[in-house]
């Protein structure tokens, strides 16, 4: 039986992002009393404090498996898997369809994962793969079975090629998809930042699946880029 334990995505960095980048900044008044200014809501390096673009790269604080927004200088700084004292790791951007993973109905059961959307990674901390899955109530981690985890991955051998911590598996198989991806850690908790926002009721609503569908096509686009 799997033990679940549920994440809050909703204080997560990439969700509060979500939301913002789809709401107009807010005018000000200007300080003389006349016309507006707009706000300054620009993002920040989280080391230097440096205004960012709305799309820039991340970092991973690995002890506390949190996201770090980055200037392109400091980014820099972080390029390979053991800089920062293992403390920060740069997030890759590189996204790859892997069509080696064997992951039929069968196995996919025996994952116990009860919903059709998951990210797998190897967390070094914990010393183990992590399995995570989003939901209307932030992310649930899935405790796996190691022999099923164990043999799925054995007969996949891109999977061994996932960059520790911050590169994941990640799986769709919502309305008949079957597809599993090579993608940056960041872009799943922003798919799980995206269903949280959008969900409405049990089912979820035509509007979530609506966002997750362009989600996956963006992954599409950025593999043919």
């Amino acid at each position: 039986m799997s033990d679940y334990s549920p994440v809050d995505v909703s204080s997560t960095r990439l969700f509060r992002l979500a939301q913002t980048r789809r709401q107009p900044p807010t005018a000000a008044p200007a300080p003389n009393g006349t016309g507006s200014r707009q706000r300054d809501d620009s993002e920040r390096c989280d080391l230097c404090a440096t205004p960012i673009a709305p799309t820039h790269r991340h970092l991973l604080n690995v002890s506390e498996r949190r996201l770090v927004c980055a200037c392109p200088a400091c980014a820099t700084l972080f390029p390979g898997r053991n800089a920062g004292g293992h403390q920060y790791r740069l997030i890759p951007d590189r996204v790859r369809r892997l069509e080696d993973v064997e992951l039929n109905d069968v196995a996919w059961a025996e994952l116990a994962i009860p919903v059709d959307i998951a990210f797998f990674f190897q967390d070094t901390a914990a010393g183990r793969t992590v399995a995570l899955y989003p939901s209307a109530v932030g992310v649930t981690e899935s405790r796996l079975s190691l022999d099923t985890w164990g043999a799925i991955a054995m007969r996949s051998p891109t999977i061994a090629s996932l960059e520790p911590d911050v590169e994941a598996l990640l799986v769709n198989r919502t309305r008949g998809a079957r597809e599993e991806w090579a993608v940056p850690i960041d872009r799943c908790y922003r798919l799980a930042g995206l269903i949280r926002q959008h969900w409405k009721g049990l089912g979820g609503g035509d509007e979530v699946w609506k966002h997750v569908e362009a989600f996956f096509d963006e992954l599409r686009g950025a593999r043919r880029a």
